[in-house]
């Protein structure tokens, strides 16, 4: 470890927070439908969007309404994308010559890409044509992360509402998210990565000679737009199957960290938009401060834990003062480490280092920052309501301990909202906990895995948690795409994403119903050290009282293993 490690990863998380303040006044705009400077370019775009659709972008949905057409337009999508990776070999530009997916793993993978999960059971550059990465693929990156972000809009409605009715238009959410913020963002941040050396080409392949003095075939893609909005999106999925490890994704350290600071800025700013549309800006910037603090934290370990002696290489008698075994030469330790803490603490999952090459414990961060729900800051727009869902049962554990009704920014918690609140919660460890215990007992899934022992259950504990957590990056080593995998995978996906969001839109709803209420002497600040503390200490004993058993039976006891191993090496 070194300063210039350490200054690398606080400039990363600092300046991802810091654009994200600005973004996020910018969004809360779009969401309240204020002017903007792209208004005279994209108002009339939005009026066609409106009229082809039959769509009334003023009228304000209650949360049942906005929940359904939510779902309605996420059927839709999947279907379209179903229907296009079964028929990507009779459909046209396919340069590749690439035939359809199988029927398991299309589900898999229009589950995924509609959920902003983005797990690939494939490799994308010998699987999916030029076509289906475009026209399914990169367009449900933008409209799934849209549909994140319309749920932060109607939560901060229903902490805004004084008796209200509704909490906004779902379709006019997600139309205007998709054309002011993630359309304009990725256009700018695609052109950085052209001119950083990512290609941009619908060529197939390209034909390269080797030191050799043979041939060899690269295959190409339109890469940079992809990477733009996979980043933005914090969807994660990539054209290549080493994903962001890949040179054409990270050519130079430029683009790498440019790329590491885009995958969390747009979760940022979703707090921020959050709090400048519920008058709430003191409330949320506890939210960001406790969700900063556990993502430097976990970042800072695992970077501890990454420049160990590796215990193997040691045994071999190699140099091994940093692990670099599955890292970028490139890039080193601290830009793996950073990189690996704000994908699995978004729901990104891109990946420039190979997670299942870290340390034990290095990967048990990984798998604990997912647990926790997408909170660090999670996803666009979910990550901040399961983060103000952590906020409500927060002040009722401060509630049940001082004798009062629990309040927050404005509303009473009753038993309702913290019934739903805690099936966001429980979903989780259903999903899973429950999962990898069938696959760790089943023959079946057990044929996939790569290592044996702890390493191998924490293959399939972080598969389940990647996929429930909407996350996406996997261990290496485990093979996924078989129909007991694609399939269970997939169920997972949709357990962590759909379940979630309709219990968040009916805390919304039911907080809207309610009369804004003044502080009085008797309400918890929420704006306070004090409730950060509180808020942090809450989320991580619900996450270790949930997940530290298994968590115990897989990376923990492979840490504990290590100078065992070591000892017997020598």
């Amino acid at each position: 470890m070194n300063w210039q490690g350490w200054a690398e990863i606080a400039l990363t998380l600092a300046l991802a927070v810091g654009l994200g303040w600005p973004l996020g006044i910018y969004m809360s705009r779009v969401w309240n439908g204020d002017r903007t400077w792209l208004d005279p370019v994209l108002k009339p775009v939005e009026k066609v969007f409106y009229g082809a659709c039959g769509i009334h972008p003023n009228k304000n949905q209650g949360w049942l309404g906005y929940a359904a057409a939510l779902l309605a337009f996420n059927a839709v999508g999947f279907a379209l994308v179903y229907a296009v990776l079964r028929l990507q070999g009779v459909l046209p530009l396919n340069p590749q010559g690439f035939g359809p997916l199988s029927e398991h793993l299309a589900f898999n993978t229009a589950v995924s890409f509609v959920t902003n999960t983005n797990w690939q059971s494939y490799g994308g550059e010998t699987t999916v044509s030029t076509l289906s990465q475009m026209l399914v693929l990169t367009v449900q990156n933008f409209l799934s992360a849209a549909t994140g972000a319309a749920v932060a809009a109607a939560l901060a409605r229903g902490f805004i509402a004084n008796r209200g009715e509704g909490i906004g238009n779902f379709w006019a959410d997600v139309t205007r998210t998709t054309l002011w913020v993630l359309l304009p963002l990725s256009i700018l941040v695609a052109v950085v990565f052209v001119a950083l050396g990512v290609p941009q080409t619908l060529s197939a392949s390209v034909m390269a000679t080797t030191l050799e003095g043979g041939e060899q075939k690269i295959s190409l893609f339109a890469t940079a737009s992809q990477l733009a909005i996979k980043q933005l999106g914090i969807n994660g999925g990539g054209i290549f199957n080493v994903n962001s490890a890949h040179p054409f994704e990270g050519p130079n350290p430029a683009a790498n960290f440019i790329a590491c600071v885009s995958i969390n800025v747009l979760g940022w700013a979703a707090f921020f938009a959050f709090g400048r549309s519920a008058l709430a800006r003191k409330d949320v910037r506890a939210l960001v401060a406790a969700a900063a603090i556990i993502l430097s934290a976990g970042a800072a370990a695992i970077y501890w834990t990454e420049t160990q002696p590796a215990p193997a290489l040691v045994a071999a008698g190699v140099d091994a003062s940093v692990n670099m075994e599955g890292k970028e030469v490139r890039f080193g330790a601290p830009s793996s480490a950073v990189w690996a803490a704000v994908t699995t603490g978004a729901s990104n999952g891109s990946v420039n280092s190979m997670h299942a090459s870290y340390m034990p414990l290095g990967g048990a961060v990984q798998m604990f920052f997912m647990q926790l729900g997408e909170i660090l800051p999670g996803g666009i727009g979910t990550g901040l309501a399961s983060m103000v869902v952590m906020a409500i049962l927060a002040v009722f554990v401060a509630g049940l301990m001082v004798g009062r009704t629990p309040e927050f920014m404005g509303k009473k918690i009753e038993a309702r909202e913290v019934k739903l609140a805690m099936l966001v919660v429980l979903v989780l460890p259903l999903s899973m906990l429950g999962f990898s215990a069938i696959a760790a007992a089943l023959p079946e899934a057990l044929k996939g895995l790569l290592n044996p022992g702890p390493h191998g259950l924490s293959e399939i504990l972080y598969a389940y948690t990647s996929a429930t957590a909407n996350n996406g990056s996997a261990f290496a080593g485990l093979t996924a795409n078989a129909p007991w995998w694609d399939t269970t995978l997939g169920f997972a996906m949709l357990l962590g994403r759909f379940p979630g969001i309709v219990a968040v839109l009916a805390i919304a709803g039911a907080l809207a119903a309610k009369p804004k209420l003044a502080p009085t002497a008797g309400t918890l600040p929420t704006d306070s050290g004090q409730f950060v503390g509180l808020l942090i200490g809450v989320i991580l004993i619900l996450g270790g009282l949930q997940f530290f058993p298994a968590l115990a039976l897989g990376p923990i006891v492979e840490h504990f293993q290590l100078p065992a191993a070591l000892a017997a090496a020598r």
